[in-house]
């Protein structure tokens, strides 16, 4: 049985889903962002409190394809911003599209649909979340920042960061309340 699960965004979640199949007595296939697969199927008794539990710790299960659809561009644009190596040798839209093997417009189209903004902005959103959190941990400087998420330059993230913030890098890298958002709130 093959399950999509929406708000699953790092490892921890992961871990956190695992367990909770676990708790119920399912041994999981694989367990992955927003998926996953088990040996058997669950009864309708079974998957009724698998739902519940899984909405106690603020996943939800996926019913339909298209919400599905959405969930697997989240997940593909969340992998390459927090957890690639940053280096793209294509553009997002190209990458997308290949991934899951449609067309882009479509993509775009359904995702604009149901989410109420476009795909590019929600890179963006994510970029700049990603932003924040290399900020927070003050590793790397904002050139090397801007490299390693693919900005053309420091100017072209301190802009799109005020832009999406408000406030530029370095006024926020002083902050003391830092505003950062779960992942799932992007």
């Amino acid at each position: 049985m093959h399950l999509f699960i929406r708000n699953m965004v790092c490892n921890r979640c992961i871990m956190a889903v695992e367990s909770e199949l676990q708790k119920l007595g399912y041994e999981p296939v694989h367990v992955r962002l927003g998926e996953v697969e088990l040996m058997d199927n669950l009864s309708v008794d079974q998957l009724t409190i698998f739902k519940n539990r899984l909405h106690e710790l603020g996943f939800e299960l996926i019913d339909d394809s298209r919400s599905k659809l959405i969930e697997k561009i989240k997940l593909i644009v969340i992998q390459l911003i927090h957890h690639g190596d940053g280096q793209m040798h294509q553009n997002y839209s190209e990458y997308i599209a290949s991934k899951l093997n449609k067309e882009y417009n479509y993509l775009s189209h359904l995702f604009s649909e149901v989410e109420g903004t476009t795909i590019e902005k929600y890179i963006i959103n994510q970029k700049i979340e990603r932003v924040k959190e290399l900020l927070v941990y003050n590793e790397l400087t904002l050139s090397e920042i801007a490299n390693s998420l693919g900005y053309s330059s420091v100017a072209h993230l301190s802009g799109q960061f005020r832009k999406v913030t408000g406030l530029t890098p370095s006024y926020f890298k002083q902050l003391k309340e830092k505003k950062r958002k779960p992942l799932d709130e992007v």
